[in-house]
């Protein structure tokens, strides 16, 4: 009997004890991610109590990004080898721990302890809760299902957190930010008994320290660097230095990886098609979208005179269609095909993007970048399931750590590269010049993904 191609793919039924484990998973996830921007609006406030000037606020940022970036390879390929759930119960016990200490911080050094440990169990959580849940979710419908729901609340935890920063420091002062984080942590740590244990022992192995240092070394390097331009520019001595060292040392763990036998990234997995070109997808999805948040918030208050609190909220909005593009992202890729849909899904943003290079001054200015946001995170949130299950198909369950440490990795770059960039390019472009630079540089992502995959859609879908 003939199969209808038109009718819509058959949803895949998930267990009790499978939604709990999701439930678990996701909620991890989210607020990891609430931490990324529940502090932004605070920070004003924050530095005003603690003593910190400008540079010292920079540091409340770049204190979790290092950590949380730089450490992210390592600690998914240690849960490969040592347990991914032991690891996660790890991370979200120091995360607990970490959020009391930065709510209680009497001073900026132990404030920026608190984000520094916070930032630490962010590289734990993150690559090994998307391992388990690659690896408690078959690849296929249901694994598309999982990411699409992960997703989803990856996006609203970044929304949320925006919403939530601006509302509760308004009402409660900025230490009730990171009292949440404390509170949510302990409860996902109480509700972690449904993670199931590992179905095996996991594989020992001689540590591989060469890759493990240059890596590392190498990332929070770049993580370093990267931060510090969006405050001080790319033409910075310490800038530069760090941009150097970091492709230094990533330059030798290329070189660490082809001489030992059992490597910490094995340059295979670096050299499958749907690994490669799937994370320069995610990079540029991620990059682009954050980068535009950024103009958008500048372009709102800045040029159109609105309050941080009508911000807030009309990002809120755009947190609704990205639960829509959540909902709807298994589908569409068990409907098209991951390839098709992370090329399609970075060329809808791109278009969704391009007309606010003519953005105007007046009354519907707002509206106009609302919808044009919105429409851009529905693209963006389906290329970043798309992504997911692109850069993770046809591993093995013994890489799946090191899959989505390289998922997680990207994502954590990008959110990092975006803003430096469009830092660089606004005094000489303008908002609305950045704007439509961000459209362009994800426009060539999706060409470039299309055609780097093509000779293997097969195998991407």
């Amino acid at each position: 009997m003939p199969v209808d191609v038109l009718s819509p793919p058959a949803r895949p039924a998930l267990s009790g004890r499978a939604r709990l484990t999701l439930l678990v998973l996701c909620a991890a996830q989210f607020v990891v991610t609430l931490d990324f921007s529940i502090l932004n609006v605070a920070l004003p406030a924050l530095g005003s109590d603690l003593g910190m000037g400008r540079a010292g606020l920079q540091w409340a940022v770049t204190a979790f990004a290092l950590p949380s970036g730089g450490l992210l390879l390592l600690f998914g390929r240690l849960a490969d080898r040592y347990g991914r759930r032991r690891l996660f119960l790890l991370g979200l016990g120091v995360f607990t721990a970490a959020s009391v200490l930065v709510t209680l911080a009497p001073d900026a050094a132990s404030f920026l302890a608190g984000r520094a440990l916070q930032g630490v169990a962010a590289a734990l959580i993150v690559p090994t809760g998307m391992a388990l849940l690659t690896t408690s979710f078959p690849e296929g419908p249901l694994r598309e299902r999982a990411l699409g729901i992960s997703g989803t609340l990856l996006s609203l935890g970044y929304t949320t957190g925006m919403v939530l920063g601006g509302v509760m420091t308004d009402a409660l002062g900025w230490r009730s930010t990171m009292g949440l984080l404390a509170v949510a942590g302990l409860g996902v740590l109480l509700l972690s008994s449904a993670v199931p244990a590992p179905s095996r022992v996991p594989r020992p192995a001689r540590p591989d320290v060469p890759g493990a240092v240059t890596v590392t070394g190498g990332l929070l390097c770049l993580v370093y660097a990267l931060s510090s331009a969006a405050q001080r520019g790319f033409g910075d001595a310490d800038v530069v230095v760090a941009l150097a060292a970091g492709l230094g040392l990533l330059a030798a763990f290329a070189v660490a990886e082809s001489r030992v036998a059992d490597p910490l990234v094995p340059l295979s997995m670096l050299r499958r098609r749907t690994v490669a070109w799937g994370n320069l997808g995610g990079l540029a999805t991620v990059s682009t979208m954050t980068a535009l948040i950024f103009l958008l918030t500048l372009y709102l208050q800045d040029v159109l005179g609105l309050s941080a609190f009508r911000t807030g909220l009309l990002f809120g909005v755009q947190g609704l269609f990205a639960a829509f593009a959540g909902m709807t992202a298994s589908r569409v890729v068990a409907r098209f095909g991951a390839r098709r849909v992370l090329v399609g899904s970075l060329l809808f943003q791109a278009v969704a993007t391009a007309p606010l290079v003519w953005l105007g001054t007046g009354p519907a200015a707002a509206w106009a970048a609302l919808a044009a946001a919105s429409a851009g995170v529905v693209g963006n949130l389906w290329a970043v399931v798309a992504y997911g299950v692109t850069a993770t198909s046809g591993a093995p369950d013994d890489e799946q750590g090191l899959a989505t440490a390289l998922v997680t990795s990207a994502q954590q770059l990008g959110t990092t590269v975006g803003i430096p960039v469009v830092g660089v390019v606004v005094p000489g472009w303008g908002l609305r010049g950045a704007m439509g630079l961000d459209a362009v540089v994800v426009a060539l992502a999706g060409l470039g993904v299309a055609l780097g995959l093509r000779g293997g859609a097969r195998r991407a879908e």
